[in-house]
């Protein structure tokens, strides 16, 4: 029932959870938008390379709220 309260990683979880939320109401990013923007991106790198192994983080560096594209671009897609 209160699994979240169970072992490291699950406390871990919920750090990473805590802190993208105070970071997007610090950047004052609408609740969804970020999750639109990934996909948007993820879409149109998909046009020219892989994405297999991708992804796309929000950070926060200091004040700074930052968008983080991991893309590896070993090969071209279509």
């Amino acid at each position: 029932m209160f699994n979240f309260l169970r072992g490291k990683r699950s406390k871990d979880e919920l750090k990473d959870r805590l802190s993208l939320v105070i970071a997007y109401d610090r950047a004052q990013i609408p609740p969804g938008t970020v999750d639109a923007l990934r996909r948007d991106l993820m879409e149109v790198v998909q046009r020219y390379f892989p994405i297999e192994g991708s992804n796309v983080d929000i950070e926060q560096r200091g004040e700074t709220v930052v968008l983080v594209a991991n893309i590896p671009l070993g090969g071209r897609g279509k």
